[in-house]
């Protein structure tokens, strides 16, 4: 995820605490930026050109993947996945690829871009900066509870935490696959060779998309 600003939608005096209706009503076009509500606080995403290479190379692996299988997924420019527990809480990976033939149970998809269920997403992505607290603790704990199958973390400069990436910290990409409902992972560095079960022919190193943020 990127590192991050507090977007101007408050006083000094008062804090606004939001609703998603209410920030979804808010939201500016993708011109304007990208946004989350983190407990009905908006964020503004703020990018690094790195960053952003790094999310570019796997989408276009990833799209590339698809059409070539004829998969029936797709990746959105944009699109929301809301908190299960919450009505203040709404995040936008770096990375998501969806399932197309669920969006039709997907009541807030066509006019909010917003995803509500777990199985609709096929995989979501993120690309840690520094605030990779988010990626490990917050953004995991949400995905793993709305039952999202699989979610990378790709630590391409090793700033999370030691208990995440091992001492000394290393560019680290985790891998976090569903099983019985609860999270699994392996971790892939240097020459590894990503094991993907939702894309298992992706033929894709940790180092090739290291690499990318170099």
């Amino acid at each position: 995820m990127f590192s991050q600003e507090i977007a101007k939608t408050e006083t000094e005096e008062q804090k606004i605490s939001l609703t998603l209706d209410e920030f979804l009503d808010w939201y500016p076009d993708g011109y304007h930026g990208r946004f989350e509500l983190h407990d009905g606080e908006i964020v503004k995403m703020q990018p690094t050109g790195t960053h952003e290479q790094v999310a570019g190379f796997l989408a276009s692996k990833l799209s590339v993947y698809i059409e070539r299988l004829n998969l029936p997924f797709f990746i959105p420019r944009q699109g929301l996945i809301k908190a299960i527990y919450s009505d203040k809480s709404a995040y936008i990976p770096d990375v998501m690829v969806l399932d197309s033939n669920a969006l039709e149970n997907e009541s807030l998809w066509k006019k909010r871009s917003t995803i509500t269920q777990g199985m609709s997403i096929k995989l979501a992505l993120e690309v840690v900066s520094t605030n990779w607290r988010d990626d490990y603790l917050m953004k995991l704990g949400e995905y793993e509870k709305l039952g999202i199958a699989e979610y990378w973390i790709v630590d391409y400069l090793g700033l999370g935490g030691r208990r995440y990436i091992g001492d000394p910290k290393q560019p680290t990409i985790l891998i976090y696959h569903l099983v019985e409902g609860e999270y699994m992972v392996n971790l892939f560095r240097g020459q590894d060779i990503l094991r993907s079960p939702t894309f298992p022919e992706l033929n894709l190193t940790a180092e090739q998309i290291f690499a990318v943020g170099q």
